[in-house]
């Protein structure tokens, strides 16, 4: 497959680095993460904005419960189990995404990674918790997919799950089909593994739409 000119893929990705720097935004104001040394507030007395939050979702990853908590524009994510008592604050939620119970999905592993996401407008943003060890931590970046799929994969085989958003290749402002992949590791040095080639539509992404590109089809992003 031939690959697009440079500049349908710099526009692109350029679309996507916008929003990318908003959610960061949000992402740079938000409170602290808390643990057990922050004196958290009990289990059913946590606070989304003046009512108390709701779970809608939860997953066992390795002996510690993970759930997602919203309402009223904001969220957290809470563990409880063998690691102890973490909880992070949602940015994804104060930046409007939905989040319902299919906002998270786990990998149990010797790196556990879980993600959670929601939908915000035609995009779909999320963010990442990592488990190393016995300690919980939040990846130091929010994700989104413009072009319909944000999930988990390990694209490299390194035994740490990727992630995977699929991105939208139209010019600011239009909507078309074309799609591209754009994979972000969780391994070490956090960063972009690559993107692959624009197909002419979405089902012709590997595996859509839980999309798994090989790391063979990864090229630079941009």
């Amino acid at each position: 497959m031939t690959r697009p000119p440079a500049t349908v893929l710099s526009t692109a990705c350029a679309a996507v680095a916008i929003t990318v720097a908003g959610v960061l935004y949000a992402w740079s104001t938000r409170p602290a993460a808390l643990s057990d040394a922050d004196l958290a507030p009990p289990r059913d007395e946590l606070m989304c904005g003046t009512t108390a939050c709701r779970s809608v979702a939860e997953a066992v990853v390795v002996g510690d419960e993970v759930e997602v908590l919203a309402g009223q524009g904001s969220g957290y994510t809470r563990t409880s189990g063998t690691s102890g008592r973490y909880i992070f604050e949602l940015t994804v939620a104060q930046s409007g995404a939905e989040l319902n119970d299919e906002s998270l999905s786990c990998v149990d592993a010797e790196t556990s990674v879980c993600l959670v996401r929601g939908k915000s407008g035609t995009e779909e943003l999320g963010e990442v918790l990592v488990r190393r060890g016995a300690v919980w931590t939040k990846a130091p970046r929010p994700y989104v997919s413009s072009g319909g799929h944000l999930g988990l994969h390990d694209v490299d085989g390194d035994g740490v799950v990727d992630v995977v958003a699929v991105q939208r290749a139209c010019p600011a402002g239009q909507e078309c089909l074309r799609r591209f992949a754009q994979v972000f590791t969780l391994a070490g040095e956090t960063g972009e593994l690559g993107c692959t080639a624009i197909v002419a539509e979405p089902e012709a992404l590997p595996g859509w739409p839980i999309v798994r590109p090989p790391q063979a089809g990864l090229r630079p992003c941009g």
